[in-house]
């Protein structure tokens, strides 16, 4: 039986725009587990700290009780906000802000996604009172009572456009976005996975080929699956979110196992890694040499587990 912090957990894998400067990174994380008097959030701790240099980003998995999380993001948020200045940024990964992405996923058996939501919302309140001149979208469950994806928030932002217009952003909270803190996403959702296939060329017009077929928008492509195709180390990088749906998966793409998990008695299923990492390579085989996924490129820790 799990115990009653494990019961109440949520994760929120923190999104930065800076990977280049590990001690800020660094800095960041231990931000999120300290107090402004120099003690420790209780019930908190960081899961793990994935960079990419060459995208300048970070994510840093924070994981506490639903109680705690808010304290323990806005806390990384002002030292992030302290530390990136979006005036000096360059990175081949989209970004508009220096705090890119807040996202809050229930992970306990008594927390739910419309209690994510709610301190979601807080968060961005937070942020925009704590760091004057920040600003926030909001998406997700929430973003009420819209509850627009991120990849449709995004793309209304102008997150997707190498030079976004900051003077037509109208945020959920905060002023008009300025350059040097940028616009940060913040919401709630069933768990969100990353994973991430490389393939073995230059060309990103065979990248975005593949990513568009396996996407969710196009006609067979995989449910939940939002794409983008980067150019990454002398190659061509597959970058996958992994949305969580609630429909069990079609016919065409049963010959790999769906991972499935519930929230508040919903059940949900997401695509796996090998069925993605699958088509990514029957996909650019016509085309280009499929190099193999490295497991640091594909995170999955719905699984995570606290024993009591």
């Amino acid at each position: 039986m799990a115990s009653s912090v494990a019961r109440r957990l949520v994760a929120c894998p923190f999104n930065i725009s800076e990977a280049r400067r590990r001690h800020l990174v660094e800095t960041v994380a231990t931000a999120a587990l300290s107090t402004s008097d120099g003690g420790k959030w209780e019930e908190t701790t960081v899961l793990n700290i994935f960079n990419d240099f060459e995208y300048n980003r970070s994510v840093i998995t924070i994981v506490a009780t639903i109680d705690s999380i808010r304290e323990a993001v806005l806390s990384a948020s002002q030292k992030a906000c302290e530390l990136i200045d979006m005036h000096t940024h360059t990175g081949v990964h989209p970004c508009m802000g220096a705090v890119d992405l807040i996202p809050i996923y229930p992970l306990g058996e008594e927390v739910g996604v419309e209690d994510c939501a709610r301190e979601a919302r807080a968060v961005a309140q937070g942020l925009t009172e704590r760091v004057r001149g920040s600003s926030a979208f909001l998406f997700g469950w929430a973003d009420s009572p819209s509850q627009r994806g991120l990849a449709q928030r995004r793309k209304e932002m102008g997150w997707f456009k190498k030079t976004p217009d900051l003077l037509a952003i109208r945020p959920d909270f905060g002023p008009q976005p300025q350059k040097r803190y940028g616009l940060t996403g913040v919401g709630a959702s069933p768990y969100v996975m990353n994973c991430n296939v490389t393939i073995d060329t230059q060309d990103i017009r065979i990248g975005r080929s593949v990513a568009m077929a396996i996407r969710e928008s196009t006609p067979g492509g995989i449910p939940g699956l939002q794409v983008l195709a980067l150019p990454h180390e002398g190659a061509v990088e597959i970058a996958c979110n992994v949305e969580s749906v609630t429909d069990p998966p079609p016919g065409h793409l049963t010959d790999q196992p769906w991972p499935s998990f519930s929230v508040d008695g919903q059940p949900y299923f997401h695509a796996s890694a090998s069925l993605i990492t699958t088509r990514v390579a029957e996909l650019a085989g016509r085309s280009a040499t499929f190099k193999k996924l490295s497991k640091n490129r594909c995170r999955f820790i719905l699984l995570l587990r606290v024993k009591p």
